[in-house]
C-alpha cells in the first residue's frame, strides 16, 4: 500500500487483524478457523459500504499466506507475500470486479485459471467484490468449484446486497455479516486520524462526520478528509463550519422552529426555515432533520445523550425534554404522518422551497384536528370563566411556558371542559349507532372513516366490486392490486366493530364497478353533458384551443342545453 498517498480512506485502511474496527467477532472468529485448519472454501462478506468486506477479504488472504504462520503474522515488517497481497499485485491473488465482470465466460475463464495451483504461495485465492452483480449463468458454473474446490483454492465474496445471490451459493459460503462501526468506535477513530495528520477540528465537529456517515468508516474518513483541506493552516474545524461544508444546519434552529408551530407563529417559522434554506440545506434533508427531531420529541423519556447517536448536544436534549411535555403524543404522531406524505410531494413540485414553506403552514393547522362544526363556544360573558388549558397555551401558574404574551393564539383551540366532554360522547354515540347498523356498502365505508381505517377504506373503494351485501355477509369480486391480507384485515375489524363474525366470500361474478369506478365514470358524464352545453361553446366560439379538462359543481343540478 502506498503510505504517500493523501486520501485518508487508503491511508489509514487496515491492514491486519488488529487495525480493524468494530469487527472484533468477525476477526476473531476467521483467525481460529485458520489455527486450527478448519478454513472454508469460500468466505462471504456482506453489510454495507465502507465497513471493510473488501478490506477483510485482503487480511485473510495475507493470513492464509503468511510466511510467518497464523500464530506470528506479520503486523510493521510485512513479508514479501504480505507485501504483494498489500500493493494488489500478488501472482496467486487474483482479484475480481464481479461489476464489470458478469458473465458465465468470466466465470469459465476463472475455473479454468484454478486447474493449476499457486506459484509462492500457500493458497491460491480469488476475491470477486460485488459479487452479487453476476449473472444467474455464471452464479450456475461456479457452484461445482465452489462446493469441491481444490485443496489450495479458496474464494473470497464481498457484497453489499446479499440477497441478490442465490441460496446454492450463499450456503456453500461461510457468511459474515459485517455490523456498522458503533458512534463511539468511529468517533475515536477519525478524532486518532485527525491527530496523525496534525489537523485540527473540534469534538461537536467530529460527532456530525459520524452522525453523517451512518457507521460507514471509508465515509466518515472521506468527510474528514474534505473538511481539513477545505481550511487553512492552523484553523479549527468547529461545528458551524462542518455544517457549511457538508450542507448540515444547526439542531438549535431546527427546535426554534418546532417551538414556533406550537405556539402557531406563522411569520417566525418562515423565517427560520429561510434562513435554513439560505445556507443551502436541500428539502429533503431538511425533512429527513425534521422527522429524526419529531422521534426525539415522542420519545425523548425513554433516551438517554449517549443514545442519540450524537445528533443532540446536552442543551439541545434539555430544550426538547421541555418542550415534549406540553405536547400530546397524538400532535406528533400526526406531524410524523404527515411530514412522511410531505417527501412524496417533493417530486412532484417544481419549486420545492414553497412547497417546503406550505408544509409548515399547514402543520400548524393540524394543532386543531377536532371537527370545528361541533365546537359551541361560550358567549363573551363566560369565555374567561371557563378556559380549559391546551397543550399550547399557558401554563396554569398563569406563567407562560414560551415567554410570550401573545393571547391571540389560543382563539379558535380553547374549549371549556363541558363542551369536551359533550364533544366525546357525541362521537362515542355516533360511533355505537354505526357499529351496531352496518346494513350497507356504505355504512362499512362510512365506519371506516370513523375508525381511521385509511388503508381499508381504500381498498374497498377501489379495489373490490360489491356483488351481494347482506346482514354479517359480503359477497365481492376484486382487481389484481387488492391487499393479499385485505379478506384477514377486514374479517379481523368487522368483529371487532360489531362483535358478530362476518362472512367475506368471493366470486366469479364481476359485480358492481368500484366506488372510484364509478366516480370516474360520472365525472365523465358530466364532462360530456357540460361539452354539449350552450355555456361550452359559447366559450369555445372566443377561444378555439380552449379544452375542457374538469368540472366542480356545488350543487347536483344538471347542465342542460
Amino acid at each position: 500500500m502506498n503510505k504517500n498517498t493523501k486520501v485518508l480512506a487508503l491511508k489509514y485502511r487496515p491492514k491486519t487483524f488488529d487495525d480493524l474496527i468494530g469487527q472484533d467477532v468477525v476477526a476473531e472468529t476467521i483467525k481460529n478457523s485458520i489455527k486450527f485448519d478448519k478454513v472454508p472454501n469460500a468466505y462471504l462478506f456482506t453489510g454495507i459500504r465502507g465497513v471493510g468486506k473488501t478490506t477483510i477479504a485482503r487480511i485473510v488472504a495475507k493470513a492464509l499466506n503468511c510466511l510467518n504462520g497464523i500464530n506470528n503474522l506479520c503486523k510493521d515488517n510485512f513479508c514479501e507475500n504480505c507485501t504483494s497481497i498489500s500493493n494488489s499485485n500478488h501472482i496467486d491473488i487474483l482479484e475480481m470486479d464481479a461489476a464489470s465482470k458478469t458473465g458465465v465466460d468470466d466465470v469459465r475463464d476463472l475455473i479454468e485459471f484454478s486447474r493449476y495451483g499457486p506459484t509462492t504461495a500457500k493458497y491460491k485465492i480469488f476475491i470477486i467484490d460485488e459479487v452479487h452483480m453476476l449473472s444467474k449463468q455464471a452464479f450456475n458454473a461456479l457452484l461445482k468449484t465452489l462446493e469441491e474446490p481444490p485443496q489450495y483454492l479458496k474464494f473470497i465474496f464481498a457484497t453489499t446486497e446479499i440477497k441478490k445471490i442465490p441460496i446454492t451459493v450463499v450456503s456453500r459460503c461461510q457468511r459474515f455479516d459485517l455490523s456498522r462501526i458503533k458512534s463511539l468506535d468511529l468517533f475515536e477513530f477519525i478524532k486518532k486520524i485527525k491527530d496523525q495528520e496534525n489537523g485540527y477540528a473540534s469534538d461537536d465537529a467530529l460527532k456530525l462526520i459520524v452522525k453523517i456517515s451512518e457507521g460507514s468508516v471509508r465515509d466518515a474518513l472521506s468527510l474528514l478528509d474534505r473538511a481539513l483541506l477545505s481550511l487553512s493552516n492552523n484553523e479549527e474545524l468547529d461545528l458551524n463550519s462542518a455544517q457549511k461544508i457538508f450542507g448540515y444546519f444547526d439542531k438549535s434552529q431546527l427546535i426554534d422552529l418546532f417551538q414556533f408551530i406550537f405556539e402557531g407563529k406563522e411569520t417566525d417559522v418562515l423565517n427560520i426555515y429561510r434562513k435554513i434554506y439560505d445556507q443551502g440545506v436541500e428539502p429533503k434533508i431538511f425533512i429527513n432533520d425534521f422527522l429524526e427531531l419529531l422521534y426525539y420529541f415522542k420519545n425523548i423519556e425513554s433516551l438517554s445523550i449517549e443514545g442519540s447517536n450524537f445528533s443532540l448536544n446536552d442543551e439541545e436534549f434539555k430544550r426538547i425534554k421541555k418542550i415534549s411535555k406540553m405536547v400530546d403524543n397524538e400532535t406528533l404522531i400526526l406531524f410524523w404522518q404527515f411530514t412522511i406524505k410531505t417527501l412524496d410531494e417533493l417530486d412532484i413540485v417544481s419549486n420545492q422551497h414553497l412547497s417546503m414553506e406550505m408544509f409548515l403552514i399547514r402543520l400548524m393547522h393540524l394543532k386543531n384536528t377536532k371537527k370545528r362544526s361541533e365546537l359551541n363556544f361560550e358567549t363573551s360573558s363566560d369565555f374567561n370563566k371557563n378556559i380549559n388549558q391546551t397543550s399550547f397555551s399557558k401554563n396554569k401558574d398563569d406563567k407562560d411556558f414560551f415567554e410570550i404574551k401573545d393571547k391571540a393564539e389560543a382563539i379558535g383551540q380553547i374549549k371549556n371542559i363541558t363542551q369536551e366532554k359533550d364533544i366525546t360522547l357525541k362521537e362515542n354515540n355516533e360511533i355505537k349507532v354505526k357499529q351496531n347498523n352496518i346494513n350497507s356498502f356504505d355504512d362499512l365505508l362510512e365506519l371506516c372513516s370513523i375508525k381511521k381505517e385509511i388503508k381499508l377504506k381504500y381498498e374497498l373503494e377501489k379495489n373490490v366490486n360489491l356483488v351481494n351485501f347482506e346482514k354479517q355477509r359480503i359477497e365481492i369480486s376484486f382487481n389484481e392490486d387488492l391487499d393479499k391480507d385485505f379478506i384477514k384485515d377486514l374479517s379481523s375489524k368487522l368483529y371487532d366493530w360489531t362483535k358478530e363474525r362476518w362472512i367475506i366470500s368471493l366470486s366469479k361474478t364481476k359485480g358492481h364497478p368500484s366506488k372510484k369506478e364509478t366516480q370516474i365514470n360520472l365525472k365523465k358524464e358530466l364532462i360530456e353533458s357540460i361539452k354539449n352545453s350552450v355555456i361550452h361553446k359559447s366559450v369555445l366560439d372566443q377561444f378555439p384551443d380552449a379544452e375542457l379538462i374538469d368540472v366542480k359543481t356545488k350543487n347536483k343540478e344538471k347542465y342542460n342545453d
